[in-house]
């Protein structure tokens, strides 16, 4: 597949970097607005083309900088599908109005209804479980927090590793636990979280991991796919850094882990519509299921798909059953709880 690089994050939004829709709207293209930037993606896009003949032209930016150029480029817009990690963007791009909804029995089919959209504007098609980390030499797993509400206790205190309030993913979390607890509770929680840090947060997930694993705390919350990406690598150390530390799915006696998802909904001014429909039904077929599972090591939506060994290692979990779409859009107040409660 030939690829397009047609605009990097930052690019400037002026008259001069809008694509002429008419040259992208030929038959048997997609055009794509990508905000994963996994290798591993190559192939699943290379199989939709060599099993449709349809063309993608591929635009790889951030996030929120896509989200920004479709909205620029309004009605002129070449972008079929837009695609991104975290329900917290694709929800924004919906609530924009940059998003159309899609009548297909075969995603909804597919598709567990807590994750996709209610009004079927944008679907998950890969999940990622945010888990705890502990340190094995410190602890056994029963003695871990098993609720992410345990990472307040002041049991803790010194122990948590854990990213800033910026992130998003932490965001989607506390827009969970917003939904579970209300928002007082949700605060309190905060509050107790930014008071047991082990230090001041910084650095990705796979900087939690292995902080944990060199002893700066004792417990750390991550995404899976960043874990179970050290168990995959080639690097002795990756392995030995996975090899010291084990994983507790929280609130396992309650509603269930939080769960996020990668998505992608079909942009409001799509030129090529039936391409773009035939995408994301590829997107939960078998073999499209199968390169998350084994190639970024994220759980397939289908639950038909079988895992990759590592994924199968981590065992089964019970998973919150909360509507994407609710934590999402609870994001900007959780933002503000996190602030409030001294949580950088």
């Amino acid at each position: 597949m030939k690829r397009r690089a047609l605009v990097k994050a930052g690019l400037a939004l002026g008259s001069g970097a809008f694509i002429a829709r008419r040259a992208w709207a030929q038959g048997g293209t997609l055009n794509l607005y990508s905000a994963r930037h996994y290798k591993t993606d190559e192939a699943l896009y290379g199989n939709f083309a060599d099993l449709t003949g349809v063309k993608i032209n591929r635009v790889d930016a951030e996030p929120d900088p896509l989200i920004q150029r479709l909205r620029t480029e309004g009605d002129k817009s070449p972008c079929d599908v837009f695609i991104t990690v975290d329900a917290g963007r694709i929800e924004r791009a919906r609530e924009m109005g940059l998003l159309q909804a899609t009548d297909s029995a075969v995603l909804t089919k597919a598709i567990p209804a807590h994750l996709r959209d209610p009004d079927n504007t944008w679907f998950g098609f890969s999940k990622r479980a945010r888990v705890i980390v502990f340190n094995k030499g410190k602890m056994q797993a029963a003695a871990g927090p098993q609720n992410y509400e345990d990472l307040a206790d002041p049991k803790w205190k010194g122990k948590v590793l854990i990213r800033s309030s910026g992130n998003i993913y932490n965001q989607s979390l506390t827009g969970s636990i917003l939904a579970a607890d209300g928002p007082e509770k949700t605060e309190a929680w905060a509050k107790g979280v930014a008071a047991n840090l082990a230090r001041p947060p910084r650095g990705g997930d796979t900087d939690q991991i292995k902080a944990a694993a060199a002893g700066e705390g004792d417990v750390a919350v991550v995404n899976t796919y960043y874990f179970v990406n050290l168990m995959r690598s080639a690097k002795p150390e990756d392995r030995e850094i996975v090899a010291k530390l084990g994983v507790i799915f929280p609130n396992q006696s309650n509603r269930g882990t939080h769960v996020n998802l990668s998505a992608g909904g079909i942009a409001k001014h799509a030129p090529n519509k039936q391409a773009a429909v035939k995408f994301l039904e590829y997107l939960v077929s078998p073999q499209a299921q199968k390169y998350f599972a084994d190639g970024n090591s994220e759980y397939p939506v289908v639950a038909s798909v079988e895992l990759s060994p590592q994924l199968k290692a981590l065992g089964t979990f019970k998973e919150d059953q909360l509507n994407a779409r609710v934590f999402a859009q609870n994001n900007a107040e959780a933002l503000k709880i996190m602030d409030r409660a001294g949580w950088k």
